[in-house]
């Protein structure tokens, strides 16, 4: 068995920075080539440390500026007006595309992959719309569907 550092995440292995033991046709084929991993030197624990270090700083500066996203997305409130039958139906829907086309139009760049809609709307209401920022950061934006006149 090699003792090697991760230097990203491989599936069933481990995460970067871990100290794994593999066996060496993995290391030597797969693992090494790819650059997913390093030899587990002195040198090379101590420059995955710093990497491991300034990854933390990078998330916990994304985490800020998520939750600084997230507390101006609360206090947005989005309408839209589509055509509807009498039941409060809607002849089309409001999708993730259009929620994010409003979105840039207020000023605020987010992928409409990132909106998690589990189905488009097609009532006339209120609704909540849930956007994953982070992978641990939610916000929550108010969506308003009216009739057209």
């Amino acid at each position: 068995m090699i003792e090697l550092i991760l230097r990203e995440a491989v599936p069933s292995l481990g995460k970067p920075g871990d100290l794994v033991r593999v066996k060496p046709g993995y290391a030597r084929n797969f693992l090494l080539p790819q650059g997913l991993a390093f030899e587990a030197t002195e040198g090379n624990k101590k420059r995955i440390a710093g990497e491991a270090k300034a990854r933390m700083a990078r998330e916990m500066a994304d985490r800020a500026e998520a939750e600084a996203l997230k507390a101006k997305l609360a206090e947005l409130n989005l309408s839209f007006t589509a055509k509807a039958g009498e039941d409060g139906k809607l002849f089309g829907s409001i999708t993730s595309g259009d929620i994010a086309a409003q979105l840039e139009a207020k000023g605020f760049a987010i992928d409409k992959r990132k909106i998690e809609l589990e189905h488009q709307l097609k009532e006339l209401g209120f609704h909540t719309v849930s956007i994953k920022l982070t992978h641990d950061v939610h916000a929550e934006v108010k969506v308003t569907v009216a009739a057209e006149d």
